[in-house]
């Protein structure tokens, strides 16, 4: 059995979800010390000058080293709001799609904890792709791991570049809203996939 630890995530890369289907299993990381500018908190979309980083704001934890799992939203600046409206303008979303869920989930639910945010989104982003990942929650923080194990809590990251992190990453090509101005932009958040290309993510997740 292949096994892969990822890091809690908020609309998840594209990178992300391929591991998703390419692993049995999954552990999401739930006891790591909480870290600013990852994709715990944040994700990227295309916007008509480029990248465009869209991040959640949270309480300021009591302490220096707050796990993930103990992590609050913050409701400053109205984010849930201008997070859609950022998303919407930057894809095309397909009727095919269920985007009333979506929009309940980004625009309206006041989840307060970050990760029990990201785990209900990735379950609706997987529900719409029409994959079934068996995902679990991490019971402690592990540092060594078998040769069965594969550890991405770290290799995934907005700062560092998939194609030296993670060489079995591919990204292929799809539809983006901007592309006839800024060409394709790899490794954009699911979300960037799933509204643009609608039921054939799945396909794009998959090719090789």
């Amino acid at each position: 059995m292949r096994i892969a630890y990822l890091s809690s995530a908020y609309l998840a890369p594209v990178e992300y979800y391929t591991k998703l289907l390419e692993y049995d299993k999954i552990y999401v990381e739930q006891h790591d010390h909480y870290i600013k500018q990852t994709y715990r908190n944040r994700c990227t979309i295309a916007g008509p000058d480029g990248e465009l980083a869209l991040s959640i704001p949270t309480v300021k934890p009591d302490t220096l080293k707050c796990p993930m799992k103990d992590i609050r939203i913050s409701d400053h600046g109205n984010w849930r709001h201008l997070h859609w409206n950022a998303i919407e303008s930057a894809t095309t979303v397909l009727l095919t799609l269920n985007i009333t869920k979506t929009t309940s989930a980004l625009s309206t639910k006041r989840i307060r904890v970050l990760a029990d945010f990201n785990e209900e989104l990735c379950q609706l982003v997987c529900k719409l792709i029409d994959i079934q990942p068996c995902i679990e929650r991490t019971s402690e923080y592990k540092t060594e791991f078998t040769t069965e194990e594969t550890d991405f809590r770290e290799i995934i990251h907005p700062k560092k570049d998939f194609q030296i992190a993670d060489p079995e990453f591919i990204p292929h090509p799809y539809y983006q809203v901007f592309d006839s101005k800024l060409g394709f932009l790899p490794n954009l958040s699911i979300i960037d996939l799933l509204f643009n290309m609608g039921p054939e993510s799945l396909l794009v997740l998959t090719s090789k």
